[in-house]
């Protein structure tokens, strides 16, 4: 996890977490939460790709806090690795609690997507100019 206590790359997505994403107790499934993350990796790396993408591996992922019922996760994403066709995005997921003034960090992943033509063919990268 980040020990510096800040949020590393860009805020890529934002949302609230809703009852029908969490358990009878509160808090919201895992599962929930990693596809908020997949949906920022894809965001950044569509965007960094000019074309769509698809993942291709997730990194483990341990959960440090719960996220709740009412809670604002957002989730930050930054290249890692920019390849011929794929590129490897790291994700944070953060909450921010209402009644708390700083975020807490609840996870982290490494993704890697890959570029993806109109075919279905893996499609290369543009070079950043």
């Amino acid at each position: 996890m980040n020990d510096d206590k800040s949020p590393t790359g860009n805020l890529t997505m934002r949302t609230v977490a809703m009852p029908a994403n969490a358990n009878p107790s509160g808090d919201i499934f895992g599962g929930w939460v990693m596809s908020q993350m997949d949906l920022a990796a894809y965001v950044a790396s569509s965007e960094r790709a000019n074309n769509r993408t698809v993942t291709a591996a997730v990194n483990s992922m341990a959960f440090a806090q719960p996220v709740k019922v009412g809670d604002t996760l957002c989730v930050y994403t930054s290249f890692e690795r920019i390849g011929r066709t794929s590129m490897t995005i790291h994700v944070e997921a953060w909450v921010h609690r209402h009644r708390m003034p700083h975020r807490e960090q609840v996870t982290e992943a490494q993704f890697v997507m890959v570029a993806m033509d109109e075919t279905g063919r893996p499609a290369v990268v543009p070079q950043e100019a």
